[in-house]
């Protein structure tokens, strides 16, 4: 195949492939979700056979589930793929947390202290919407207090990766609660400059949501 023009060396299906995967892994494209070749084609100004192509390379990466008279769609990652990803996310999540502790400034403390706060009113209201948001708020004050972009970076690609099963864990009656006080937690350790008490912390954290996560995929599977 002849090379793209946009890039020397580089053919229209390589980078299309490059594009999507950029953005499956970074939770802009969510599992389950139809991937149409002509807006691809459109969105990549490229015909529809250079997108057939990457979307087979992203199959055989597992990101891509071609589905016979259907089309592409996000992959939905199995148990295995799931636990491993929570797995990561909690060594990412602790070692932010452990940083945090030894390097947090007082503008860091008082971020993570308002999102903090911020979830314990959105549960109180009942609003998960504002929960989610108040959530994601208190984990990116972590990520900036651990001051260190690369594993910030990494740590949110992950996150969002996951932030469908988030979502849906939320739902779990007693989840943002129970959330609230293992925040409280993290939080407290980080105050007290302890590192080991703040990953542990963080740990705890996710592997609640790998369970609860997992539990839901078991009655997803039963119901289809």
């Amino acid at each position: 195949m002849a090379a793209d023009k946009k890039g020397a060396g580089v053919t229209a299906a390589e980078r299309v492939r490059a594009a999507l995967e950029q953005d499956l892994l970074g939770g802009a494209l969510t599992p389950g979700m139809r991937l149409d070749e002509m807006d691809l084609a459109t969105r990549f100004a490229v015909s529809r056979t250079p997108v057939r192509e990457a979307l087979k390379a992203l199959a055989a990466q597992n990101l891509v589930e071609l589905r016979p008279h259907a089309g592409a769609f996000v992959a939905e990652p199995g148990g295995e793929a799931l636990i491993e990803m929570f797995e990561t996310m909690a060594e990412l999540e602790a070692a932010c947390a452990s940083f945090a502790a030894l390097r947090a400034r007082p503008v860091d403390r008082a971020a993570l202290l308002a999102a903090h706060e911020a979830c314990v009113a959105a549960t109180a209201r009942g609003a998960m919407e504002a929960f989610l948001d108040a959530n994601n708020r208190f984990h990116d004050a972590i990520a900036e207090a651990a001051g260190n972009r690369f594993l910030a970076e990494q740590t949110l690609a992950l996150r969002r990766r996951l932030e469908p099963w988030r979502r849906r864990v939320t739902w779990r009656a007693g989840i943002m609660p129970q959330s609230n006080a293992e925040h409280a937690g993290i939080r407290e350790a980080i105050e007290a400059g302890d590192g080991p008490l703040a990953a542990r912390c963080a740990r705890a954290h996710l592997d609640t949501l790998q369970r609860d996560a997992l539990v839901l995929l078991r009655m997803m599977k039963k119901a289809g």
